[in-house]
């Protein structure tokens, strides 16, 4: 009697509570890249570059056509990607010692792990945490090596007998990691890809593997918006003469070294593209495909040149937007959506689709209703921007960005100011702060923004 009365609530859990069972979880499989805009693939508009697999993505799935990062540099915003939280809240940037651990506690890794998924972790962490080893069922953590001032930065894991390119590392650890996953829990892998970042120390900049050598070899990439000097000219001094300014003369003040840029960074991307592919592939081998989530995103945008600057950290667009795909292949919704997106939002939706708890603490919205038939009561009408590592080489600034909208300021030298109506002017050439018929808009946004401010929970 007593085994049918187990037996009998064994099925009962079942029925009542389907996140139990694989077969209604779904594995969800998270990409990032680094320092990849929000145009740098072909499903955007960008005709430069070919990206199947990115471009089938967003045509089955979801394409946030405005996605953001609430914090343009790799370190700050990998925390709020895992935390859910802005930076001010999570208090992480280069510098700061380790990312305390009540947040890594409520980090989607750790909630999901307890949640009852098997986890798993490839390439660039990005976030200093002594306790990595113990957040995920299988992890490994890696990024370019700054020892190596040549290609070895980003050739030096070894598979089989030679050494690849981190990119094809990761693809591989990705598809072995599908391969052998256990059969009764459902899978949750974040794969963080280095590329396309540059290889800083070293003069070539872009390493790729050598069977994307033809790629783009005949390719003539138009030049940069907003190259004039003048758009240089207007920015503060701290930033002409700042790390925007110097990395532009690494890699782009000259027309050859825009032009061997260009195509190394694309190169990169379409390797990161081509083992898209193949984990597509390895899903469908593995009779896996009908049943995993895949969202695409990168942790920060990037500068081609505009304002004769390189890099990202400041608070324009090139900086903050990037691109964002959710694929679930249970859903028949695939569109593009106009919506405010962040990367806040990454911890909250992969929760809400792995049907776990979603802390209260997190200030990211679940873009999952998305997925949905009928569009969710979606309600974000601004969010903060903000950079506020303490260095010399870069300034700190913070700012709102609202549809129409964006204020900023530096944090080191509040007087300078930034306006631009986003509606008549999206590249931001305009600056309105000075224009005494925007003033009432100007101090609507600084109050604007400072209220926000006060409002987000500072770790401090």
């Amino acid at each position: 009697m007593l085994r049918i009365l187990v037996f009998c609530f064994g099925i009962i859990l079942i029925i009542d509570f389907p996140g139990f069972s694989q077969l209604n979880r779904p594995n969800i499989i998270f990409i990032l890249t680094d320092d990849q805009r929000w145009d740098a693939l072909g499903f955007a508009g960008n005709d430069l570059i070919p990206t199947p697999e990115m471009d089938r993505l967003a045509s089955e799935g979801i394409f946030f056509e405005n996605a953001f990062v609430t914090t343009p540099i790799c370190a700050a915003s990998r925390a709020s990607i895992l935390t859910g939280t802005y930076e001010r809240t999570h208090g992480y940037t280069f510098g700061q010692g380790e990312i305390k651990q009540p947040f890594i506690d409520q980090s989607y890794p750790a909630v999901m792990r307890n949640g009852g998924y098997h986890t798993g972790f490839f390439g660039k962490f990005g976030v200093n945490y002594s306790g990595f080893e113990g957040l995920f069922d299988i992890g490994e953590n890696y990024d370019r090596l700054d020892r190596f001032k040549d290609r070895r930065g980003y050739f030096y894991k070894i598979l089989g007998m030679d050494t690849v390119h981190l990119t094809r590392y990761t693809g591989q650890k990705a598809i072995e990691f599908i391969r052998q996953s256990p059969q009764e829990k459902p899978f949750m892998l974040s794969l963080s890809f280095s590329a396309p970042h540059a290889h800083d120390p070293a003069e070539e900049q872009y390493f790729w593997e050598k069977e994307f050598d033809s790629l783009y070899a005949s390719q003539h990439f138009p030049g940069p918006l907003l190259s004039d000097r003048e758009y240089f000219d207007a920015q503060p001094p701290y930033v002409r003469e700042g790390e925007n300014r110097k990395r532009w003369h690494w890699r782009f003040d000259t027309e050859e070294k825009y032009q061997k840029s260009m195509k190394g960074y694309f190169r990169m991307i379409s390797e990161i593209d081509h083992e898209m592919g193949l984990i597509r592939e390895e899903l469908i081998k593995q009779g896996k495909d009908k049943n995993t989530v895949i969202i695409f995103m990168s942790d920060n945008g990037y500068f081609f040149g505009e304002r004769q600057l390189a890099g990202k950290w400041l608070m324009y667009d090139n900086s903050l937007r990037v691109p964002m795909i959710i694929y679930d292949p249970r859903s028949t919704q695939s569109r593009k959506v106009k919506d405010m997106v962040l990367n806040i939002d990454i911890a909250p939706t992969l929760l809400d689709l792995a049907g776990v708890e979603i802390p209260k603490s997190l200030q990211g919205l679940s873009l999952a209703g998305f997925l949905e038939e009928k569009k969710p009561d979606f309600e974000r009408d601004d969010f903060i921007c903000e950079h506020l590592w303490k260095v010399d080489i870069i300034a700190p600034s913070e700012g709102l960005r609202t549809k129409d909208w964006k204020y900023f300021r530096y944090i080191n030298d509040p007087r300078h100011e930034e306006l631009y109506d986003l509606k008549s002017d999206p590249l931001e050439k305009d600056n309105l702060a000075l224009n005494p018929v925007f003033q009432e808009r100007l101090l609507e946004m600084r109050r604007r923004f400072d209220d926000k401010k006060s409002q987000i929970k500072d770790w401090r």
